[in-house]
């Protein structure tokens, strides 16, 4: 099949791009490389797709909506991955315009480009951030949404709301996906564990939130593009859908330092600070129905995947 990716100098979209060529697919990518992180990080991930056959990288803002159909126009893709997004719970807080335009603007953009170009399935990157303060653990698809706790988690909740509208309005399919903490090699800056990573090398503290009293769901980034990749092709799905990709065992906070330091081989110095705004204790995710439609079972301990993170990171930097 021709899939685009929107996204796909991102740390998931990179991911997918990659194993859907090296399952013999065609990808055009679509990014803005905007500098919420640095850049360079982008283009080296790029770098290793681009020049392979099959693949075709188009520079882009998904809020600019005539070249968006254009190049649907001249492509015209089977299937459309949206990974692209705003990303960032605090810094939602800080910059909530960026989040109208890429999260909401964008996603509505997509939408409409599918629904013009008679795509027959988007998948797209919800996130479980949309589960808010929610009390009952695990988090399951069936929980009532209704009160995010963030501008980043609203946008998501807002995302799956639109499509279900353009599903029973244009019988477009759509496949939401709940991601659950994703970490791994080519990740993102600002996730806690490259920070961690960074301050720990440098012999700095590092920044501990609700004193260490936090759980979360860590999940390998090799897990979540299985789950992604299931969710692009499987049979028997809905016309619309929502899973939650997790790796279905929340890890203490301190133990996941405690992991990633002995990866490194320092002694961490921790600086223990109150619960941020528009976060949450804990994130824990309930898989059986990705497990029953997609075939979704995620394999990768939270010890190995650090482990793999370490590596990558001190041979990124040092090259």
């Amino acid at each position: 099949m021709k899939i685009f990716v929107t996204g796909a100098a991102g740390f998931v979209g990179s991911y997918v791009a990659e194993s859907l060529l090296n399952d013999g697919h065609e990808v055009v990518g679509f990014d803005n490389y905007n500098d919420y992180y640095d850049v360079r990080l982008k283009e080296a991930r790029s770098a290793r797709l681009e020049g392979r056959d099959g693949f075709t990288m188009v520079r882009g803002d998904l809020a600019d909506f005539q070249p968006l159909t254009s190049i649907f126009q001249q492509h015209k893709p089977d299937r459309v991955c949206h990974l692209a997004a705003q990303a960032g719970v605090r810094y939602s807080i800080e910059n909530p315009a960026a989040y109208q335009q890429s999260n909401l603007e964008g996603h509505l953009n997509i939408l409409e480009a599918c629904r013009h170009s008679d795509v027959d399935r988007l998948v797209y990157a919800s996130s479980s951030s949309v589960y808010g303060g929610n009390k009952k653990v695990p988090f399951s698809e069936d929980d009532p949404v209704d009160h995010p706790v963030s501008l980043y988690a609203a946008t998501k909740k807002a995302n799956e709301l639109m499509s279900h509208t353009y599903t029973h309005l244009y019988g477009l399919q759509t496949v939401g996906l709940r991601f659950f903490t994703v970490y791994g090699p080519w990740g993102r800056p600002d996730m806690a564990y490259w920070l961690f990573t960074e301050a720990m090398l440098k012999g700095e503290s590092i920044k501990v939130f609700n004193h260490g009293k936090m759980e979360r769901d860590f999940t390998y980034i090799d897990d979540i593009v299985a789950g992604v990749k299931a969710s692009l092709f499987a049979d028997g799905l809905d016309p619309y859908e929502i899973f939650n990709l997790g790796n279905n065992k929340p890890e203490n906070l301190m133990d996941f330092i405690k992991t990633l330091a002995g990866a490194l081989g320092v002694e961490p110095k921790m600086e223990m600070l109150p619960m941020q705004a528009g976060d949450v204790p804990i994130t824990f995710a309930d898989i059986s129905k990705a497990q029953e439609k997609l075939g979704y079972q995620p394999t990768t301990s939270m010890a190995e995947g650090l482990n793999r993170f370490v590596v990558w990171y001190k041979e990124f930097f040092k090259a």
